[in-house]
């Protein structure tokens, strides 16, 4: 049954896998590993356990949805998931000092190497947006029931179809609900998780998991993020015509960032997001800013992005500061950094990878590596073998007001029998 149900979708999961890299394949020995797992009367249950919970695994999805979580404020959702993990059997339930809900569930071995399976609480939602979840036909809406609550739900299942199943591990899995994945949150929850958390040091392995399937995210890309201000002394456009202006100096640094050079391959981009400033129409104002990302494959490249910028802001400033009067004063600026995301790989011969490329295949899939930001960056950037992998659901119209859920059971429940078969081989330990 795991190979039906996989097959019948291989030809949307070939189409979704974003940022498509060489198919892979895993060693004929991993290979036969996992189809002998697959094959075995306890996964047979923990399937069955899996599908016997559909519509406890929408009732969670559309529970977790309808609970908040803006960046930086996850954590009313935190406290009903660490709620949801306590009410699971896990052991050492906590909220940690950066927002994280978390519980372990204990293997043969416990205080040894670690499995972190996680999936963000936050979205990109502001607060004040309604997140009541709607049935539309054949389908959930509500913004953020995608992106990524619905894999929070995804790892409740395994942790109830681990139990039904009997199945017992060597290593610990700590299941993970963390904070901070969004754009603004700059990777903090699972950044603090691996430099500062109390189990930093025992951590082997980490599977991020978000929506879609039928790829293996194995690269990290790597971002800087910018705000810059241009400061200039201000005055009315009319009467103090004339004299420096900071809109000017950020216009010259615009053009200049724009003509930034960047390599196609390893990709490397760069945007203006947002500008902002000023108080009137006929004001010079007092200081505007902008709002940069700059993104790479590279570690070199993108160091070499931000050198180009930091290069450009002394000579647009100066070049306004030549061409208008500076006698109420000189226009300035301030860098300041707002996000930083590390680049970082895992190398497809490494463990996690194997296990992950032989679920696919053991189930008649080849799937796709790929390059994304995401939670499995951090430990990527620290050399802790990581990757991101689909929870089986496959929204549509992530981060907008109308992000939806399709309901399509057999191919989502094939999704997440590839993840659950994962865990189980890695935290095995076999």
């Amino acid at each position: 049954m795991f190979t039906r149900l996989l097959m019948s979708t291989v030809a949307a999961v070939t189409l979704m896998a974003a940022v498509p890299a060489q198919a892979q394949t895993a060693s004929p020995a991993a290979v036969a590993r996992l189809k002998a797992l697959v094959a075995g009367s306890a996964f047979a249950k923990a399937r069955a356990s899996l599908e016997s919970d559909w519509d406890r695994i929408i009732q969670d999805v559309i529970t977790l949805t309808e609970i908040p979580a803006p960046p930086f404020h996850e954590a009313e959702r935190a406290k009903a998931y660490a709620e949801m993990l306590k009410a699971h059997g896990l052991s050492d339930v906590e909220i940690d000092a950066e927002g994280n809900a978390m519980g372990l569930r204990k293997g043969t071995k416990p205080g040894g190497p670690l499995l972190v399976i996680a999936a963000h609480l936050d979205t990109v939602f502001p607060p004040g947006t309604d997140v009541k979840v709607r049935r539309e036909g054949d389908r959930l809406a509500a913004p953020g029931i995608g992106d990524d609550t619905c894999s929070l739900a995804v790892l409740l299942a395994y942790i109830r179809a681990l139990d039904r199943a009997g199945i017992r591990t060597e290593h610990d899995i700590l299941f993970v609900g963390n904070v901070g994945e969004e754009g603004p949150g700059d990777l903090r929850g699972v950044r603090y998780l691996f430099t500062k958390g109390k189990y930093k040091d025992r951590i082997k392995q980490f599977i991020s998991f978000e929506t879609g399937r039928g790829s293996i995210t194995n690269g990290g890309i790597g971002s800087r993020r910018y705000k810059i201000t241009f400061t200039g002394p201000g005055g009315h456009s009319y009467g103090a015509f004339g004299i420096v202006n900071p809109a000017q100096a950020m216009g010259n640094a615009i053009v200049a960032f724009g003509q930034m050079p960047v390599p196609e391959t390893p990709k490397t981009t760069f945007n203006v997001g947002i500008v902002e400033g000023g108080t009137s129409v006929n004001s010079i104002p007092h200081d505007v800013a902008m709002t940069v990302d700059m993104r790479s494959e590279s570690r070199d490249a993108l160091k070499r992005e931000e050198d180009y910028l930091m290069s450009i802001l002394p000579k647009a400033v100066d070049a306004e500061n030549a061409a208008r009067s500076t006698r109420l004063g000189k226009i300035t600026y301030e860098a300041r950094l707002i996000g930083d995301r590390p680049v970082g790989s895992t190398a497809a011969d490494k463990e996690i990878v194997q296990v992950a490329t032989a679920a696919m295949n053991a189930a008649g899939i080849t799937p796709k590596y790929r390059n994304s930001s995401t939670d499995s960056n951090i430990p990527m950037s620290l050399g802790i073998e990581a990757v991101t992998l689909g929870s089986g659901f496959a929204p549509t119209r992530g981060h907008s007001l109308d992000e939806s859920l399709p309901l399509d059971k057999e191919p989502t429940l094939a999704g997440m029998e590839i993840g659950l078969a994962t865990v189980i081989a890695l935290a095995r330990g076999d």
